[in-house]
C-alpha cells in the first residue's frame, strides 16, 4: 500500500485535482451553506481551516465570503499545495503531515472533504480538533465518501493502492461525540438512486 500524499501527489501533478474539486463540489456547497449560515447569524468575523485542502478551491471559494477574515488550507502533498499557492486568493497554505499536525491557530469553522479515513487515527485527530484547534463555538464539518453503508466505496482501498479505514456511520459519529463534541449530527449529500451520497457529519466545540 502507497501513502496517501504519495497517491494526490501523484494525482496532482497529473491534474487530477480539478476532477476532485468537480465530483466534490456538490456535497462541499452544501456542507459550506450549512457552516456559513451559522456564521452569518452569528455576523462576526471568523476564521476557517481545510483540512487536506488539495488544491485550495474550498480555501479560496471561502476567503470570499465578507465575514471571512482568515482562510487556511493544510495538505501532506507537496504538489498540492504548490498548485493552490499558484491558483492566488488571499489565503494561506500550509504543507504538513496531518497526522502529527499541531495548530498553531484555532479556527472558528474546520472542515475537511474526503482525508480522515486516510489518516493513522482518525479519532485522536477529531479529539486532538476538538480540544485545541476550534474556538468557542467552533464548528467542525466532514464530508466521508468511504464508508460501510455506501458499497460502491468497498473496492476503493484495492483500486487506489492506499490504505483507508471503513468505518459505520454510528462509529464516525461516536468518535466526534467522544472528543467531547456537541449538536453531533449527519446527513447524506447528494444521495441517488445509484449513489449512498456523501456522509457528512458535523459537531460543535462545547462552551464550558
Amino acid at each position: 500500500m502507497r501513502k496517501a500524499i504519495d497517491v494526490f501527489g501523484e494525482w496532482a501533478e497529473k491534474g487530477k485535482d480539478q476532477g476532485m474539486e468537480e465530483s466534490h463540489a456538490i456535497p462541499v456547497d452544501e456542507m459550506m451553506n450549512f457552516a456559513l449560515k451559522e456564521r452569518l447569524e452569528i455576523d462576526e468575523k471568523f476564521s476557517f481551516l481545510d483540512l487536506g485542502c488539495g488544491n485550495g478551491w474550498v480555501v479560496r471559494k471561502v476567503a470570499n465570503n465578507t465575514l471571512c477574515n482568515l482562510s487556511v488550507g493544510i495538505d501532506g502533498a507537496q504538489q498540492m499545495i504548490s498548485n493552490a499557492e499558484l491558483r492566488g486568493g488571499d489565503t494561506k497554505y500550509i504543507l504538513a503531515n496531518i497526522n502529527s499536525f499541531n495548530s498553531p491557530e484555532k479556527y472558528d469553522i474546520i472542515h475537511s472533504m474526503e482525508v480522515l479515513y486516510y489518516l493513522d487515527d482518525p479519532s485522536e485527530i477529531v479529539r486532538k480538533i476538538s480540544d485545541s484547534w476550534l474556538n468557542k463555538n467552533g464548528r467542525l464539518i466532514v464530508g466521508i465518501d468511504h464508508y460501510y453503508e455506501n458499497t460502491d466505496s468497498h473496492s476503493w482501498q484495492e483500486k487506489v493502492g492506499t490504505r483507508m479505514l471503513m468505518l459505520r456511520e454510528i462509529e464516525w459519529i461516536q468518535i466526534f461525540e467522544d472528543a467531547g463534541l456537541s449538536e453531533v449530527e449527519s446527513w447524506h449529500s447528494n444521495k441517488h438512486t445509484d449513489w449512498a451520497g456523501t456522509l457528512v457529519i458535523t459537531g460543535k466545540k462545547q462552551i464550558i
